[in-house]
């Protein structure tokens, strides 16, 4: 496994200066945005398609430096239910995976997406029970009409561009939010969708993330480091699905925290063996959203974590068996 920083909060530092940041902390790879909600500031997406000395400008700095970006990150809603939006989110995932095929990259971390409940609607509705029965019929609509064939499309494009993973991050809001409904995706569309796990949003569902990567054996492209503290008392009295804004950090049921912060290292040590259990031996990476604490506070504290949790060496010869 190798240690890896999504660079977004250093967007005020060229990527340069973000790589020997982070190189100087110890930090193996690099998550980089590519598009869509992370924004491309560190790649500038359209115009290193369009100047491929540009694109081995970055590949002679990687190399400079002895860093690798291991995935673009590209979050959006392609599936967006006013087109518009959809084509500009859907052209910024197209962007992303013709630029990981001139950086020589094969994964592509992002969001399933979100259609409304009919080919009217404006807005994205996220569906969380079945009954009254309206709900199942948008759920089926959302599925087989829009959501399964966009991202059968998709991958085709992907594939034959030399992206083979799609790494969907499990996000509430979004179809894709937890292990039952990425597996949904992926039995539909392919071995190309696979998992961006990411711990912060299972936490506050209720799920227990050692548990949800064993259910996720084979289907987990990237990992995402970031935790979230459960508010015990808000929690008895609210529940969990919380849509205070993520600055009321007191009166919130969950907030997001930098790694160790909202679980302790035992809890760190159970994930990455379990990753290692099923065979997970990529990158896990650094994703800042902190409102207590600052950029390089938050970053240094969870760098100096999981260097004591990450496993980097393959197991022995049981000896003792």
């Amino acid at each position: 496994m190798k240690l890896s920083v999504l660079t977004v909060p250093l967007y005020g530092l060229s990527l340069e200066d973000a790589i020997i940041k982070l190189k100087e902390m110890g930090v193996e790879a690099l998550e980089v945005g590519a598009g869509g909600y992370p924004g491309d500031t560190h790649l500038n997406t359209k115009a290193l398609l369009a100047d491929d000395a540009k694109v081995e400008a970055v590949k002679d700095l990687l190399k400079k430096h002895d860093m690798e970006i291991a995935a673009l990150a590209c979050h959006g809603n392609p599936v967006h239910p006013d087109k518009a939006i959809a084509k500009e989110f859907h052209d910024q995932f197209v962007n992303a995976i013709l630029l990981a095929e001139k950086l020589g990259i094969d994964t592509i971390v992002g969001f399933s997406g979100c259609p409304g409940d009919s080919e009217t609607s404006q807005k994205p509705n996220w569906v969380t029970c079945p009954w009254p029965e309206d709900f199942s019929e948008i759920l089926e609509y959302q599925w087989n009409d829009v959501l399964i064939p966009y991202w059968k499309d998709t991958v085709k494009f992907a594939n034959a561009h030399g992206v083979t993973k799609i790494a969907l991050e499990m996000h509430p809001g979004f179809c894709v939010y937890n292990p039952a409904t990425l597996l949904r995706l992926r039995e539909a569309v392919g071995d190309t969708i696979g998992a961006n796990f990411d711990p912060s949003h299972l936490y506050w569902q209720g799920m227990n993330p050692v548990e949800s990567i064993k259910a996720l054996k084979g289907a987990i492209y990237h990992f995402h480091a970031k935790d979230t503290k459960i508010d015990t008392h808000n929690t008895e009295v609210n529940g969990v699905l919380d849509n205070r804004h993520y600055g009321d950090i007191l009166n919130r049921s969950w907030v997001f925290r930098t790694v160790g912060y909202g679980h302790g290292q035992l809890e760190w040590n159970a994930m990455i063996s379990a990753l290692r259990a099923v065979g997970y031996d990529g990158v896990v990476s650094i994703e800042h959203e902190d409102a207590l604490m600052s950029i390089d506070e938050g970053l240094s504290k969870a760098v100096n974590l999981l260097k004591e949790v990450l496993i980097h060496e393959t197991p022995t010869d049981m000896w003792w068996a």
